[in-house]
């Protein structure tokens, strides 16, 4: 499970997974900044992200307790995430 550097499988899968989030957060981030100034006929993305966005958020909101609940645990997990970067 260990390799020449003490790292673990585990450790390795969850560093990759953290990157991925990350790139995923700045796309995203990215593509909103790109639809507000550009509109929603940007040549590369294929849908409206904005509108998608906010179909998640009324979801999330007529779900009532378990809505809460989710975007409470997205917010959490977002947040670390963030806060990580930033202390880096």
């Amino acid at each position: 499970m260990f390799n020449n550097k003490g790292v673990t499988m585990l450790e390795k899968i969850k560093n990759g997974a953290d990157a991925a989030i990350d790139v995923g957060i700045k796309l995203i981030s990215l593509s909103i900044v790109l639809q507000v100034i550009f509109g929603s006929q940007v040549a590369f993305l294929t849908g409206d992200v904005i509108g998608s966005i906010l179909d998640i958020v009324w979801t999330l909101g007529n779900a009532g307790l378990a809505g809460i609940i989710a975007a409470g645990i997205i917010w959490k997990l977002l947040d670390k995430d963030i806060t990580n970067e930033l202390s880096k």
